[in-house]
């Protein structure tokens, strides 16, 4: 006897049973019935459960289980799952919005109530509750009563007629069976349910089976096991869901389709146990290998696959030949496709192309803009699924199509404003047929658009930026940013203030590191060589300025995430940076205070955040704020990871310190080849900066113990350059500035200038430049100025006094600027003379000491140290902290709980801590 009729059920669990249980069956079963099938019984097989369903399904299996547990008083388990079938309603919300909340569920949140009332004043009962379920009890209750607030006026009317509620729920679980039943074609002609109408009819079943047996006795008398048995109960079941809507004319034809089947299905268990057997030997293999050709070619041209190979699934058909094309067969045949996504086996290409040929029927029979919408987003989705790894990048081809789908999908957007777009549209919301209504379509164009962006990334990070390949892929960021300006014109329109917060990110991503050279140009005042240039300069739009400043001057405003509100500043102070606005751009970084938490950032904002701090330093620089461009590039030159830190490539490191995982995030994290800073060109300004400060500084300090460094960058190049055994004329920049800081050492300024500007410096550096004549003439400028002071420095203790006119012509500078820089010398205590003003002459004080007081000053500083150091060994050797320091009775380390000698031999232990005011202190009373 069939399984079915053992159960007893109703239509709805035979519903949702057939539709759990066609999942085991082998591929190739399910593919060859659908052959042999018609598409009204395959139809019949497989039951589409709406998200309603599913959902209401998910909430009556959680309140089952909270009914069992109040069942039990089991609390723990009715809390927990009190808080799932929470988290579950919430997911419903779009369909409680449009259906209304369910009776099933405001009758449980009654009965809850009610339970826990009840058990609360049970004081007894509550007693005797384990320390757990007492603890969930309280918990639940609090809970229950706060989220039974929002649904007060539907327990109430719950609570006035609880009976009527229950019968209007019962009513309409009945009607929906029976609609169900109705449209699966199990209900018959008088209206009798399908549970009662198997129980009239057993007879049927035994008739179906006997025909089944006889007709299997002629095909195959020497098969008989069970799993026979079982295919002759799958067979009843057939003939009896047939029977049940059918007159005896179609009882005939039901039997012999019946007969057939039962064939197929014969021909696949042979196949099943030949599979399970032992390997025939290879003559016979062959054989039965031309026997099944033979019987496959009368089946219907089945195609005989290698040995090797893994198994590809069979395309989905098209529609059958006469199928009537509309929207709904459309959907259904885009799902079956889809169902085949991200399975294994399944061949990506052929889905894309299967995607693409249903797209164009969907357009000869003009089923309308909301179906093509639909079908254009799962295009688009199949492309970026092509490559299933995530570091993998797309194809060219792929790339072009991806491309063109979305330049498509975006025409028709454009075209029909009556298509709405959204990820919060559910799919049983979506219209996609209807023209009365305005059509509504899952997805969201944005992340596509994001996603393309990201892809774009990744081709041009996996290309060898050396390469004519480069170029040409380079050459689609128009595209791609054409494809970001339609969608943000699209998004001021109709999307939120958080999605047009985004796009206006990824448009400002694309525009921050590139140099506005028209801009440039009309602000220096310089027109096109020809009309054609001056026409295109008019037409073109405003400045990369002017776009930028309006772009982050709304996230600015309406962004909620701290991460596109960080990333569009650093965006706003690079774009200031690059062309020159060094006060704007400074401003902007102090008031943002970002240098104060970016350290708790995402790699890839720390990484525009080392850009962004990069390029201030350099437009510093080009300002002549030699200062402030040392001190925006001394973090990232003075760690030595450069490179790695501005993310343009990878330092070679030991595999403890990064292992290959890592390695593959952190190269997905580098910014591609034309968006680099020029790691020379950073180099460069750094040092020269340093030599700018530091030179000055040492001449300054020459006999100063304790002088710091400014750049141990700086001074670990001249020790390279004071290493080498034979000096010749520099080659590496490196070199040319090294040897330009010996020579301002010595105040000579011209032989400094020729070694940082000539030939070899400009076109490694200094040509990089936008204004490269106006860095050029800043720079003489400032060795002039630098040299001057580092002259002064080093030889003031020579002069009595010096003509203010001599050192006009020496530096060629004019008077006034050498007069400003000696009496900013003599106000700041670093040079030790006065102006006299008739004579413009500088006085010297000769207050600073000799070389040879310098040396006996620095002399006696060391012996000091030596002293001190040479006590504090012999003390820790003897134990005792005495002698040197312990000259005066307040002297000593008198540490916390350490013992101390006093005057009559023994030891007494001192509570203070270290209780002098230092030792340097006293030993300098002493020198």
């Amino acid at each position: 006897m069939s399984r079915f009729f053992a159960t007893g059920s109703d239509s709805e669990s035979e519903e949702s049973s057939s539709a759990d249980e066609i999942t085991p069956k082998a591929p190739g079963t399910t593919f060859k019935q659908s052959l042999l099938l018609s598409d009204d019984e395959e139809d019949t097989k497989r039951v589409v459960r709406s998200a309603k369903d599913k959902r209401f399904e998910e909430l009556t299996n959680l309140i089952k289980t909270i009914r069992n547990a109040m069942k039990i008083r089991d609390m723990a388990k009715c809390l927990e799952e009190f808080e799932q079938l929470c988290r579950a309603f919430l997911k419903s919300k779009n369909i409680v919005d449009k259906e209304g909340v369910p009776p099933f569920y405001i009758r449980l949140l009654a009965d809850l109530e009610d339970y826990l009332n009840q058990l609360w004043e049970d004081k007894e009962g509550k007693k005797k509750m384990n320390k757990n379920n007492a603890k969930a009890l309280s918990t639940l209750r609090q809970k229950i009563r706060k989220y039974n607030r929002d649904y007060e006026t539907e327990i109430a009317a719950y609570k006035e007629n609880p009976q009527e509620s229950a019968d209007e729920e019962e009513e309409k679980e009945q009607g929906d069976s029976g609609s169900s039943s109705d449209s699966d074609g199990e209900a018959g002609d008088e209206g009798v349910s399908a549970k009662s109408f198997l129980k009239k009819k057993p007879e049927a079943s035994s008739e179906a089976s006997k025909f089944l047996k006889t007709a299997k006795g002629s095909g195959d008398e020497s098969s008989s096991s069970d799993d026979d048995d079982d295919d002759e109960d799958w067979g009843s079941d057939t003939v009896d869901s047939g029977s049940e809507s059918s007159d005896e004319g179609e009882g005939k034809s039901s039997s012999l389709a019946v007969v057939f089947l039962k064939k197929t299905q014969e021909s696949e268990k042979s196949e099943k146990k030949l599979g399970k057997k032992k390997k025939p030997k290879k003559k016979e293999r062959l054989e039965e290998e031309a026997e099944e050709e033979g019987g496959e070619e009368v089946e219907g041209g089945w195609e005989k696959v290698k040995g090797g190979a893994p198994m590809v699934k069979e395309k989905p058909k098209m529609f059958a030949k006469g199928t009537e094309i509309n929207v709904p067969v459309v959907v259904k045949k885009l799902n079956e496709i889809l169902q085949a996504r991200g399975k294994k086996g399944t061949d990506r290409a052929a889905q894309i192309e299967l995607l693409h040929a249903l797209a164009a029927i969907a357009a000869e029979n003009n089923l309308g803009q909301g179906i093509m919408v639909k079908i254009k987003f799962n295009i688009i989705a199949s492309l970026y699924d092509y490559n299933p790894n995530l570091a993998a990048f797309m194809k060219p081809d792929m790339w072009k199509k991806c491309l063109d789908c979305i330049d498509e999908l975006l025409d028709i957007l454009f075209d029909n404003n009556n298509i709405f777009i959204g990820e919060n549209i559910a799919e049983d919301s979506e219209n996609l047929g209807s023209t009365d209504q305005p059509y509504r379509v899952r997805g969201c164009i944005l992340t596509l658009v994001e996603r393309m962006d990201e892809e774009f990334t990744k081709i041009m990070q996996n290309t060898d930026p050396h390469s004519q390949e480069y170029v040409d892929n380079l050459k689609d960021e128009g595209r791609v940013c054409g494809i970001i300006d339609r969608l943000l014109n699209y998004m001021e329109n109709k999307g939120s203030t958080e999605e047009i917060c985004r796009i206006y990110l990824r448009r400002i991503m694309h525009t921050y590191y590139k140099f506005d050279y028209k801009a440039h140009r009309r602000s220096l005042g310089l027109q096109g060589e020809s009309k054609s240039e001056q026409d295109q300069e008019e037409s073109e739009g405003e400045d990369s300025a002017v776009i930028m400043d309006r772009l982050c001057k709304f996230i600015y405003a309406k962004d909620r995430t701290d991460r596109i509100r960080t990333c569009a500043i650093l965006c706003h102070i690079y774009h200031h940076a690059l062309h020159s606005r060094w006060y704007q751009a400074r401003d902007l970084m102090l008031m943002s205070h970002l240098q104060d938490n970016i350290q708790h950032a995402d790699p890839p904002v720390q990484i525009l955040y080392n850009r962004t701090m990069v390029q201030l330093g350099i437009c510093a620089f080009r300002q002549g704020m030699i200062k402030d461009a040392h001190n925006a590039l001394l973090d990232i030159q003075s760690s030595g990871r450069a490179k790695e830190l501005l993310g343009q490539g990878l330092l070679m490191r030991n595999m403890q310190e990064r292992n290959a995982e890592q390695e593959k995030i952190e190269k997905r994290r580098q910014v591609p080849f034309h968006m680099h800073i020029n790691l020379e060109l950073l180099e460069c300004v750094y040092l020269v900066s340093a030599m700018l400060l530091e030179i000055p500084y040492m001449a300054a300090h020459e006999f100063d113990a304790r002088r710091r460094m400014i750049s141990k960058q700086f001074h670990h190049q001249l020790r390279v350059g004071e290493r080498q055994p034979l000096l010749g004329p520099p080659e590496s920049m490196r070199e040319h500035v090294v040897a330009a800081s010996k020579a301002m050492k010595m105040g000579d300024w011209r032989t400094c200038h020729s070694f940082i500007i000539n030939e070899k410096m400009n076109s490694k550096v200094w040509d990089l430049f936008p204004e490269t004549q106006r860095v050029r003439e800043m720079l003489v400028r400032k060795i002039q100025e630098e040299s001057l002071r580092t002259y002064l420095f080093t030889y003031s203790s020579v002069y009595d006094s010096i003509s203010m006119e001599t050192l006009s012509e020496m530096f060629e500078l004019e008077i006034p600027t050498v007069h400003s820089i000696i009496s900013k010398m003599i106000i700041n205590e670093e040079l030790m003379a006065s102006l006299d003003q008739p004579t413009q002459t500088v006085v010297m004080h000769r207050t600073e000491p000799t070389s040879l007081q310098n040396m006996a000053l620095q002399l006696a500083e060391k012996l000091g140290s030596l002293v001190e150091n040479n006590e504090r060994v012999f003390d820790l050797k003897q134990g005792v902290y005495g002698g040197y320091f312990n000259r005066d009775q307040k002297g000593g380390y008198q540490q916390k709980q350490s013992y101390q000698r006093d005057q009559k031999g023994g030891y007494q232990q001192k509570q203070g801590g270290y209780q002098r005011g230092g030792y340097r202190n006293q030993n300098q009373s002493n020198y």
